[in-house]
């Protein structure tokens, strides 16, 4: 039977539903973590009993596990957009933090997530947290090598400055998360503290094994 124009399928309705428990849990956690919020507590946002929860996820863990996945889209797509758009040492400092600035403002929620979890969260959502900055790093190790950016560096040097970028980035969206109204002094010291940092890379000279 085919459904009628305008009806919302049982499969919409599903996604909606688990759009919906996302959305509360990280409004929830927002002062506070994941860790003193309760299943309840996200079902009565929510407006579903507490076992329509366990439809879509099967533990609290388990949708803290999938808001991490979802955060880290969120920056991943950040540190892939900045990379693009500065692939080189000059270009970096000024291309890359209009970027960060912008994605946080347009994604806080899922940046406040992670800055607030991956301290404070439950065990197993921060070490998906940790886990998730290492394959970030992993991967701009690798664009790095590709680039030509770094030819100066040994592969393990680009490992250790790919770390520093990564959380360096990390770091500044955290603190424009923080304190939104200090944005433009963030940035500002961000730019110096970036140009020091890159001031030392493009000097780095690796020694030889």
């Amino acid at each position: 039977m085919a459904t009628e124009p305008g009806a919302e399928s049982r499969a919409d309705r599903k996604e909606r539903t688990r759009r919906a428990i996302l959305d509360a849990a990280l409004a929830l956690a927002a002062d506070s973590s994941l860790v003193a919020v309760s299943l309840r507590q996200v079902a009565r946002q929510v407006g579903v009993v507490p076992t329509a929860f366990y439809r879509h996820f099967g533990s609290l863990e388990a949708l803290g596990l999938a808001l991490v996945d979802e955060s880290f889209r969120s920056l991943r797509s950040m540190l892939l957009d900045v990379w693009r758009h500065a692939p080189e040492y000059r270009d970096f400092i000024d291309g890359s933090l209009p970027i960060v600035a912008q994605h946080v403002r347009d994604d806080r929620a899922h940046y406040a997530f992670i800055a607030r979890e991956r301290v404070a969260g439950p065990p197993r959502v921060r070490q998906a947290i940790r886990h998730e900055i290492e394959l970030i790093t992993r991967e701009l190790s690798t664009d790095i090598a590709r680039s030509g950016a770094a030819g100066q560096y040994s592969s393990a040097d680009i490992r250790l400055l790919a770390d520093l970028v990564v959380s360096f980035v990390v770091t500044t969206a955290e603190r424009l998360v923080e304190d939104p109204a200090a944005e433009a002094r963030t940035l500002d010291e961000a730019r110096t503290q970036l140009r020091m940092l890159l001031v030392g890379a493009v000097n780095w000279r690796s020694r030889e094994d």
